[in-house]
């Protein structure tokens, strides 16, 4: 065995926590990584513990808030002026950004919502803890700002994102299933929130369910519910999702994590209209509308024989590919500006404005984590500056994964604010496109508000239209 495997396996976490039940829990939940937990019952001891040896093996700090309360941001002051290489994440019940402004400042390095699912914390700590992943600008933060439930918040204008936008509204009036596929972070949940919104059952019951956080033994019992006594612990009645959500919407997160078995089951009972709950002797009909996700090409799946064929149609009425943001980095641009005005709405931060030379950096990075990586480094770029202005100096890390090279300084220097103007050998681009791109970004920039756009361009409404239809601008929303 290797060094650097056996340092793997001895991976080690100081739980500050209080409460026994939750950290046998995060234990059980660090142990199936092969992580070891010490547990410190109060601030006293977790500072004693790090001066200790096995303090001194400790490769993250998980800290539940509620232990210190309101000084929660002085102990994590203390905890990293100790060990300032020790990442530190807060668990806590609170989703204000207040305190996650005030506890990344004080040094943590994310900031957990509670109940967080197994699968986001050890994401989590592998985020903090591995050598080879993206330094801490670039660490998957918990999503921190409440999300916008209408087409308007889905900020873009490249091809393939409008003409998915376009889908989606038309399909939203509907009450066809839904799947959307798309990689992780490109905003599939928050699509499917602004189709229930706009669609005739907006009023009626919404439930959301990531699969991927729902335990295979219990995912059967969560959608068709489950009557007492149908298995050992199942000691009350349990109305599932699906009945739930009769007359209403039902979100399937991650719907390529659902088990053979439950795919089976729910093609049945989207078959037939009819669900039967675990352990009971008959079923009832209810009339449920599902929009589900899936992070992987259903088609690929199925002909893999991972994904039931059956099920895969019926929940693709619609089919909507959201495109990863390395295939729409002019929108990024558009997308920057947006993030930086709700940001800036978040209390303890302020309104601010980005530089060229920091948007040209943005648009070179190829942003595995799409979308919700890029509101992240806004994010937390935003509670780290000092002015009124995001440069390229306040991103480090990005310029260090990028790098100064030559075509990296060619392109930031021929490159307005997200309207390329020379080719790739250096000549002018043609008027048209450039125009055409301009035209684009003034529609992302003030989210598809036409007279706005027109206002702004110093041209009608009419003359507007005319263009789009002139340079083959898709503006369907």
């Amino acid at each position: 065995m290797s060094e650097q495997d056996t340092r793997e396996e001895s991976r080690l976490v100081m739980l500050i926590d209080d409460e026994p039940a939750q950290s046998r829990l995060i234990s059980a939940i660090a142990a199936r990584e092969g992580w070891r937990t010490v547990v410190a019952s109060d601030a006293e001891t977790a500072i004693a513990m790090l001066g200790t040896r096995e303090g001194m093996q400790l490769s993250a700090i998980l800290l539940d808030q509620w232990v210190p309360g309101d000084d929660a941001c002085t102990l994590i002051a203390e905890l990293k002026e100790r060990r300032p290489a020790l990442p530190i994440l807060m668990l806590t019940t609170s989703a204000s950004p207040l305190l996650a402004v005030e506890a990344m400042r004080a040094g943590a390095s994310d900031y957990l919502v509670k109940p967080i699912s197994p699968e986001r914390l050890m994401e989590a700590l592998r985020t903090v803890t591995t050598r080879e992943a993206p330094r801490n600008e670039l660490a998957p933060l918990t999503e921190k700002m409440s999300a916008s439930l209408d087409f308007d918040a889905m900020i873009g204008t490249a091809p393939k994102f409008r003409t998915a936008l376009a889908q989606a509204a038309k399909a939203a009036r509907g009450h066809g299933h839904t799947l959307i596929e798309g990689e992780s972070g490109t905003g599939k949940e928050m699509l499917m929130r602004a189709m229930h919104a706009a669609s005739p059952r907006s009023k009626a019951s919404l439930r959301i369910i990531n699969l991927a956080s729902v335990p295979p033994n219990s995912i059967e019992s969560v959608l068709f519910g489950h009557e007492p006594n149908a298995f050992p612990g199942a000691f009350d009645r349990q109305i599932g999702a699906l009945q739930h959500c009769d007359g209403g919407t039902l979100v399937l997160d991650e719907i390529d994590r659902l088990g053979k078995e439950q795919q089976t089951r729910l093609d049945e009972a989207l078959e037939s209209g009819i669900i039967r709950p675990v352990g009971a002797a008959h079923g009832f009909r209810v009339d449920v509308r599902i929009l589900s996700a899936s992070n992987l090409p259903i088609d690929q799946l199925v002909n893999g024989r991972h994904f039931d064929a059956s099920l895969a149609e019926k929940l693709s009425a619609t089919r909507i590919v959201l495109p990863p943001l390395r295939e729409r980095t002019g929108d990024i641009p558009a997308l920057t500006r947006h993030f930086l005005g709700r940001i800036g709405e978040q209390p303890g931060l302020k309104h601010l404005s980005v530089s060229d030379s920091a948007l040209s950096l943005l648009s070179a990075y190829d942003w595995p984590g799409n979308v919700r990586q890029l509101q992240s480094v806004l994010f937390r770029s935003a509670v780290y500056c000092e002015g009124n202005t995001l440069t390229a100096d306040s991103f480090p890390q990005l310029s260090e994964l990028i790098g100064e090279t030559e075509g990296n300084s060619s392109s930031m220097s021929h490159e307005g604010v997200g309207v390329m103007l020379y080719t790739e050998d250096g000549n002018l681009r043609p008027l048209e496109e450039i125009e055409a791109d301009v035209i684009r970004l003034a529609i992302g920039h003030y989210r598809g508000r036409m007279t706005e756009v027109a206002r702004r361009l110093g041209i009608g409404r009419s003359t507007l239209y005319r263009k789009l239809s002139d340079l083959g601008i898709d503006n369907a929303a």
